[in-house]
């Protein structure tokens, strides 16, 4: 499902129980420096994360301040956020003018607050000019907060260079059928640079037969439920998108890789550790 871009007024762009991705939550919230918004989203852990500007945090008798050192746009620096505990009422002032992503999976327990800075980002790239699959990832929620969060996975994906293919080869994760997939909701923004660039999301339900095919753009949002969903920017562009997973029965990610394309994975370099990384 695409949602193309539009003035979302400080509402969430995929709400509770979505009819899509019900595990996922996605919210992009526009501040002028010294106003405040008060995020909570009853039955969902979420993660804030400033696009661009800082932020302070203040939940659960906690106070996160500073968060968020980009201006330009998301490829000023390394990301910062917040997790955010199920249901937690988080009130977000802006020390600048600011543009937040609040990220959120369903989830009962509710955990302890805590801040991620620029220092705690686990990055990973892999992939190669050669094999067009060349890109970073900025894990903002990854694994080493395993106990610390319940079914929330967080990250920032870049191509490296411009144009090029993401997600490839293509996999899936929409059944609960351990070891060999797990069941993760899947939510993307996608931003461009220059901004007047755009790409091609692919969706293909089942090997062998035609699927479907999104034109995003920069703010595009798409949401995934089921289906081998690789993506690619035109050349020319870089290409960025938030990435949220929501998982069902565990945080931890097993992607299932599309049979035809699976050889694959042997020829690009570094993609086996990028694997790991999501478990």
């Amino acid at each position: 499902m695409h949602i193309a871009p539009f003035d979302n007024q400080n509402r969430a762009i995929v709400g509770e129980n979505h009819p899509v991705v019900p595990l996922c939550y996605f919210n992009i919230v526009h501040l002028r420096a010294g106003q405040t918004f008060t995020s909570v989203v009853a039955g969902y852990e979420t993660c804030i994360v400033p696009a661009t500007g800082t932020i302070d945090i203040s939940v659960m008798g906690e106070t996160f301040l500073g968060l968020g050192q980009r201006h330009a746009n998301v490829w000023d620096g390394d990301p910062e956020g917040a997790y955010i505990p199920t249901g937690a009422s988080a009130q977000i002032t802006a020390q600048t003018d600011t543009e937040i992503f609040v990220a959120g999976a369903a989830f009962d327990t509710v955990l302890s607050p805590f801040a991620i800075r620029a220092a705690d980002i686990d990055p990973i790239q892999y992939g190669s000019d050669e094999t067009k699959t060349h890109r970073k990832i900025k894990h903002i929620l990854g694994t080493k907060y395993h106990g610390r969060v319940g079914r929330l996975l967080v990250s920032e994906l870049f191509t490296v260079g411009a144009g090029g293919w993401s997600g490839f080869p293509s996999h899936k994760h929409d059944t609960d059928r351990l070891p060999l997939e797990s069941h993760h909701d899947e939510v993307y923004n996608f931003r461009f640079n220059p901004p007047h660039g755009s790409g091609l999301q692919m969706l293909q339900r089942e090997d062998g037969k035609p699927g479907d095919a999104y034109h995003i753009v920069d703010g595009s949002t798409i949401c995934l439920d089921k289906g081998y969903h690789p993506v690619a920017v035109l050349p020319g562009y870089q290409m960025y998108y938030f990435t949220i997973l929501a998982g069902k029965s565990q945080r931890s990610l097993v992607q299932y890789f599309q049979p035809s394309h699976a050889d694959q994975i042997e020829t690009i370099p570094g993609i086996k550790d990028m694997i790991a990384k999501f478990k």
